[in-house]
């Protein structure tokens, strides 16, 4: 291994309405040479596991045997291995060979120690960067974080190494809803089928809205599709009138269903152009409106802890929201059945 390296064609990714874990999957897959929008916004559903809530900003649900990429991408070739090693050294001498060999690495990591974010010095959270260079001689990595505000430059290894190997502890009342699970030098091995991908024509995009919508009509363990969804926030008003405390609970379920559905709205109004049906971009703006209804009540969950919000108030964002999906729901199915 020589020792300096940056790897080409890194370049960030940046939706106003996910987070790291979609802006750092959606880079990777560009390096690829895949198209990451049309990979990443094709699934919409919703699923949520209560045994399985993680406190991470790239937190996810996922079926059991289902890694983190297949569970953003379930129609495409993607799936990615967590990797936890047993200390920060090993951690960096696992991440420092993948860039030696040209790959770049999505790390986690805390932004308490990483100087580039807001965080530094001042908050923990569980966070999502690549890696993509190093210089031994100077002792600094590489590192894009296309979250704003965007950093994409080298920082120290000793940096890079004490956020990887955090405990991410909860020390004040501003270390909330990504705290509390240790960063564990982990790092993400990503596998992507380049020759396996469809066409993004008109047969593969009704395909797609089908088996969304048959998605959203099923069952499963724990809250699944859109009956499941309106039993999940039925409860979470029930709990909360109850005093529970759902504040961090409801922020990362919220924020996960936010990001698939802002990129799903999208997806549609480029499959309008694939399918030849300009009805899809019209309800690609409708499901925008669904993924703000998300954005509002991700802001909700933050008030519940300071007694601005009521139980009553969730329930009528809450009915708002799955009212005006199902209204969705039911127009997309006109449209792949010719109704429309």
């Amino acid at each position: 291994m020589t020792a300096t390296g940056v790897i080409d064609d890194v370049v960030p990714w940046r939706h106003d309405l996910v987070g790291c874990l979609w802006t750092s999957a959606a880079t990777i897959l560009r390096w690829h040479g895949v198209p990451e929008l049309e990979t990443l916004g094709a699934a919409w559903g919703f699923r949520h596991i209560p045994t399985d809530l993680r406190r991470e900003e790239y937190y996810y649900p996922t079926p059991p045997g289902v890694s983190l990429y297949e569970g953003l991408a379930p129609y495409h070739p993607v799936r990615s291995v967590w990797h936890e090693p047993a200390d920060a050294a090993q951690g960096w001498e696992q991440v420092r060979a993948q860039v030696a060999a040209g790959v770049p690495i999505v790390v986690a990591a805390d932004n308490f120690y990483l100087p580039f974010r807001p965080a530094y010095q001042d908050v923990h959270t569980n966070h999502l960067v690549i890696v993509y260079g190093y210089d031994d001689n100077a002792g600094t990595v590489r590192v894009l974080d296309a979250v704003p505000p965007r950093f994409d430059g080298d920082i120290r290894l000793d940096e890079l190494a004490a956020a990887r190997d955090s405990q991410n502890p909860i020390l004040h009342n501003r270390d909330m809803f990504f705290t509390n699970q240790p960063i564990g030098n982990r790092w993400l091995e990503i596998h992507v089928d380049t020759d396996a991908f469809p066409p993004f024509d008109r047969d593969t995009v009704f395909d797609t809205i089908r088996r969304n919508l048959h998605g959203f009509r099923s069952a499963g363990d724990g809250y699944v599709g859109l009956t499941g969804q309106r039993a999940y926030l039925a409860d979470v008003a029930e709990r909360f009138e109850d005093e529970a405390d759902i504040r961090d609970e409801l922020f990362l379920v919220a924020g996960a269903v936010l990001a698939n559905t802002a990129l799903h709205a999208d997806w549609l109004v480029l499959a309008a152009s694939a399918a030849d049906e300009p009805a899809l971009a019209v309800l690609g703006r409708s499901v925008q409106r669904i993924a703000h209804h998300w954005t509002a009540v991700r802001i909700m969950s933050a008030l519940t802890s300071t007694g601005e919000m009521s139980a009553d108030r969730l329930r009528r964002r809450f009915s708002a929201l799955c009212d005006d999906q199902a209204r969705v729901l039911a127009e997309l199915s006109d449209v792949v059945s010719g109704k429309f």
